[in-house]
C-alpha cells in the first residue's frame, strides 16, 4: 500500500483502504472546511481553498466564531474558536501576515488581567454551549486556551506584544502543574513543542511526562483501559493514549513512552476506524450537531497522526 501523501499527483486511494473509507466519510458528513482540509492533506488540495473556507468563520474583531469549535454555538468570537483557526492556518502553512496580526489584536482585547486567555469569554452567554464549558463572568486565565495559541504563534515565528506576557503565563502554569488532566497536558505540549527556549522546554516536558505517568493520564495498555482512571468531568470511557500527547515523533512527549507503548497506542488508533470510515468523538455528546461536525476533524487528526508516525493507511 502507498504511504499517505507519498505521491505528488492527485490520486484515488484504493477502494476499501482506510484512506478511501475516510474520504467517503468526509464527503458524506463534513463541513466545507474539513472537506478542503482533507483534500489538502491527502489529495494534494490547495491551501487557498482551506483559507477561503476558514474565512466564513472570521469576525470583524479579528477572532473566529460561528461554531468553528463545534461545542460553542453562535456567531461570537471565542478564544477556543480562534485557537482552532490558528491550527488550521498552521496546518496549511499560512499562519502569518495581516490575518494573524488581526488575530493578535483580538487576543489582546479578550485577555485576562495577567495577559493570558480565558477558556470562554462572557460574550458566549445566551448562545448554546456544551455544559462542560460553563460561561462565567470575569473568567480566569486558562492554560487549555492559552498554551496552544502561544505555541502555534511561536512555531510560526510570529512576534507580537501580546505574546510576551502570555508566554510568561504559560511558563508559570506549566512549570507549577501538580494535578492536571489530559486536555490541559495536550495544551502544555503544544506550548513546549514550539516555545523558543528549548532547554527550558525539555526540562519542563521531562517533569510533565513524569506527572502524566504518575497520575496515569495515558492508557498504556489499550486492552485494559479500565485500569486507568478517567479524569473528573470527562465522559465515561474518555481515555487518552500516548498518541494523543505525541502526535508526531518530533514532539517532546514522544520521550514519555517506550517504543512498545507507542506501538500499542498507534495500533489502537488505527483500529478505531468505524465501519462508516470515520473515527469517533470521545468527548461527552450533548447535542447531535456538535458530535456530527466534530467527527470529520477527529478523523483527519487520526489519519495525520498515523502518517506522522510512519503508518501506512492508504
Amino acid at each position: 500500500m502507498a504511504e499517505l501523501g507519498a505521491s505528488p499527483l492527485p490520486s484515488t486511494p484504493p477502494a476499501r483502504s482506510p484512506l478511501f473509507r475516510a474520504e467517503q466519510f468526509v464527503w458524506l458528513t463534513a463541513r466545507v472546511l474539513e472537506q478542503h482540509l482533507f483534500t489538502y492533506h491527502f489529495l494534494n488540495g490547495s491551501p487557498e481553498a482551506v483559507e477561503a473556507a476558514l474565512d466564513a468563520y472570521r469576525n470583524e474583531d479579528g477572532g473566529y466564531g460561528h461554531a468553528l469549535e463545534p461545542d460553542l454555538r453562535g456567531p461570537v468570537s471565542q478564544p477556543l474558536h480562534t485557537a482552532h483557526a490558528l491550527r488550521v492556518l498552521d496546518a496549511v502553512g499560512r499562519c502569518g501576515g495581516q490575518r494573524v496580526e488581526r488575530v493578535c489584536r483580538y487576543l489582546t482585547a479578550v485577555s485576562t488581567p495577567d495577559g493570558a486567555l480565558p477558556a470562554i469569554h462572557p460574550s458566549q452567554r445566551g448562545y448554546p454551549t456544551a455544559p462542560f464549558v460553563p460561561v462565567v463572568d470575569d473568567p480566569p486565565s486558562d492554560l487549555l486556551a492559552t498554551g496552544p495559541v502561544v505555541g502555534l504563534l511561536h512555531r510560526n515565528e510570529v512576534w507580537h506584544a501580546w505574546l510576551f506576557r502570555a508566554t510568561d503565563y504559560c511558563w508559570q502554569a506549566v512549570e507549577t502543574l501538580e494535578k492536571s488532566h489530559p486536555y490541559e497536558v495536550e495544551a502544555a505540549v503544544t506550548f513546549l513543542d514550539s516555545v523558543p527556549d528549548r532547554t527550558r522546554a525539555e526540562a519542563a516536558a521531562d517533569r510533565l511526562g513524569r506527572l502524566v505517568r504518575e497520575q496515569r493520564l495515558a492508557v498504556l495498555d489499550p486492552d485494559r483501559p479500565d485500569a486507568f482512571p478517567v479524569a473528573s468531568g470527562y465522559a465515561p470511557g474518555e481515555h487518552h493514549f500516548p498518541h494523543d500527547y505525541a502526535k508526531s515523533p518530533d514532539s517532546l512527549a514522544r520521550a514519555w513512552f517506550t517504543d512498545e507503548e507507542m506501538t500499542r497506542s498507534l495500533d489502537h488508533l488505527a483500529a478505531g476506524q468505524r465501519e462508516d470510515g470515520g473515527w469517533s468523538v470521545r468527548r461527552r455528546r450533548w447535542a447531535p450537531a456538535p458530535a456530527l461536525e466534530a467527527r470529520p476533524r477527529v478523523t483527519i487528526e487520526a489519519l495525520r497522526t498515523l502518517r506522522a508516525h510512519g503508518r501506512f493507511v492508504g
